[in-house]
């Protein structure tokens, strides 16, 4: 007899979770609290990268088959390996990644991608964000190569066309408010849709359904004072669900609830995501430019190391300066190292001949400090040290607080270009107690019968920071393992 298996979100790792479980043999339900036009969760809203273990080319072609000879022989992807990848999410958590997720998520990196491969996922170099032209020849940095085709709209079409494919039912404008069973075993949910609210049985539960980043008062009571203000980059339905229902039947939470993944977005950007823009209101180009809030001082190294190790954690550092906003400032030797999102219609941007003509027209700004900081700064930078882009140069700053690490260049050179940022929430990091099987651990300690997690709500995986590009691999990776037990 099939296991009846209800899958509840429709992003990412609520897809995987779904195609594997009916892969398995399972009978599968998908239940996704947005409407059709909306559904996908933040995977939707995404760029689509996503962070694998490889070995170098060979690897890579096998994801990427339709890469041509002639794209392979200029391009420098270089290797990332078990180790580099264990350390980097190592060192942006501060050590406090639950060894056992960690490494399930290292070492079923590639095996997932494969796996997302065989199930008709389309994947693609990461040109336009991971590399950068030396010498004639295309070199990726990073650690983070590849992406899916489409970015976050296609890989959720693509995973949503296979789910259908292999029999997964799914409705839209399905919200499920709870769970049934207890912490000795979850036998369902209830679920309010457009026709009234019902209870479905089930065998086993995976919950995928995002972390409580558009939950405004969530965010200020966990992440504290002023997080209410922050914009929401995806979508506005990930409102801690999953987290509130799990918690009620016993299980466990876990992670930092206090933390998230926050970038520089637009000041000016709506108040959720916008499909059409998609992650078009990020700026991500900043480490080789200038940060300054309206105080016209600097806060931040802007190059202390690649933006995919600094960016998910810049966007508290942007709340917590004055009017919530700041400032990245590059003259006209950065243009050609300014990624697409800053040429979108729908920019906070100003111009200026000289810099004290752009710091007039940044609105809130101190002029004559905003002057005197960049004059400090230009007059601060070692020169004699060659700009690399694609490494870490070592191009810094003498005796400058803070400091610039790498990538310091003289902003000397009109026009001067300024664009205002706020701070846009990702996803949060505190959640539900996961084992590295996906299953739900309850607040004694045992496994919950028939209840598995994955996604954002998945707790003691990121601490302070995390890698780019791990969140969707991870989605992918322990929701590919919640369907595969559940169908169990």
């Amino acid at each position: 007899m099939h296991k009846r298996v209800i899958v509840v979100g429709g992003g990412n790792a609520a897809l995987c979770a779904a195609i594997s479980a009916a892969n398995a043999g399972a009978s599968v339900t998908l239940l996704e609290r947005a409407p059709e036009p909306l559904a996908g969760g933040n995977s939707r809203f995404t760029a689509g990268a996503m962070r694998t273990v490889h070995a170098g080319a060979t690897d890579l072609r096998n994801l990427m088959p339709e890469v041509s000879d002639a794209e392979w022989a200029r391009t420098d992807f270089g290797t990332y390996t078990r180790g580099d990848f264990l350390e980097d999410l190592g060192r942006v958590t501060r050590y406090r990644t639950d060894p056992e997720l960690a490494e399930r998520l290292v070492d079923d990196s590639l095996p997932t991608l494969r796996w997302m491969r065989q199930q008709g996922v389309r994947f693609l170099p990461l040109y336009g964000r991971q590399s950068f032209t030396v010498n004639g020849r295309v070199q990726f940095w990073g650690g983070l190569v590849v992406e899916a085709w489409g970015g976050g709209p296609g890989l959720v079409e693509a995973l949503t066309e296979r789910a259908r494919d292999v029999g997964v039912s799914i409705h839209y404008a399905n919200h499920v408010r709870s769970l049934t069973g207890d912490a000795r075993g979850v036998t369902g949910v209830t679920v309010a849709s457009p026709v009234g609210t019902r209870e479905l049985s089930a065998d086993a539960v995976i919950l995928a359904c995002g972390g409580f980043e558009a939950n405004a008062a969530w965010r200020a009571r966990y992440l504290g004072p002023g997080w209410d203000l922050a914009r929401v980059r995806g979508t506005r339905f990930n409102t801690g669900d999953g987290i509130a229902m799990a918690t009620a039947i016993g299980a466990a939470t876990r992670g930092h609830f206090s933390g998230c993944h926050a970038v520089q977005w637009d000041a000016n950007a709506p108040e959720y995501g916008d499909l059409t823009v998609g992650d078009g209101f990020q700026k991500h180009s900043y480490p080789f430019g200038v940060l300054v809030n309206n105080a016209g001082q600097r806060f931040v190294d802007e190059g202390a190391d690649f933006r995919n190790y600094t960016y998910a954690r810049y966007g508290r550092e942007v709340l917590n300066q004055p009017d919530q906003v700041a400032w990245q400032v590059f003259d006209a030797k950065c243009d050609g190292l300014l990624r697409d999102e800053y040429r979108i219609r729908e920019v906070s941007r100003v111009t200026g001949a000289t810099l004290e003509e752009l710091g007039q027209r940044m609105d809130g700004m101190h002029v004559q400090a905003f002057v005197d900081t960049i004059n400090r700064y230009n007059a601060a930078v070692r020169e004699e040290v060659p700009f690399n882009p694609t490494v870490k140069d070592g191009r810094s700053t003498r005796d400058l607080t803070p400091p610039k690490s790498n990538w310091a260049q003289t902003l000397d050179t009109p026009p001067y270009t300024a664009y205002q940022v706020g701070c846009g929430i990702t996803f949060t990091f505190g959640g539900l107690h996961v084992d590295a099987d996906a299953r739900v651990i309850a607040q004694d300690g045992a496994v919950i019968p028939g209840l598995f997690a994955a996604g954002e709500l998945v707790g003691g995986l990121f601490y302070f920071n995390y890698p780019g590009g791990s969140g969707l691999t991870s989605g992918a990776v322990f929701g590919r393992r919640a369907g595969e037990n559940a169908a169990r």
